[in-house]
């Protein structure tokens, strides 16, 4: 069972999966989130997909300006966590939009 799991978190699950389309998205996240929170999520996306490609750290956050701290953690949770981010990633990849780049 995930740490977090409760009728309200349900719900948020919920709701994101029934967006249709990148419009919806932008829409719902931007009043869900602050911007920042939204570009957090999206550069530690950015991190675990170079880092499924192998990029080094150091090239990492030159490239999505992430912390180390942050890179550390995204890796702790890309080889060691729930799959969350390998799911994620191998869908992108498969759609031609997992290349680490700008999330596209």
């Amino acid at each position: 069972m995930h740490h977090f799991q409760s009728e309200a978190v349900d719900r948020l699950f919920d709701a994101v999966l029934s967006l249709k389309d990148r419009e919806e998205c932008y829409n719902f996240f931007e009043d869900v989130c602050t911007i920042k929170e939204v570009q957090d999520m999206s550069q530690r996306l950015e991190a675990a997909c170079l880092l499924a490609r192998g990029e080094s750290y150091q090239r990492i956050s030159e490239e999505t300006g992430v912390s180390a701290a942050t890179i550390s953690r995204v890796s702790r949770c890309l080889n060691y966590g729930s799959g969350g981010y390998r799911t994620v990633i191998g869908r992108l990849q498969k759609n031609g939009k997992g290349d680490g780049k700008d999330g596209k």
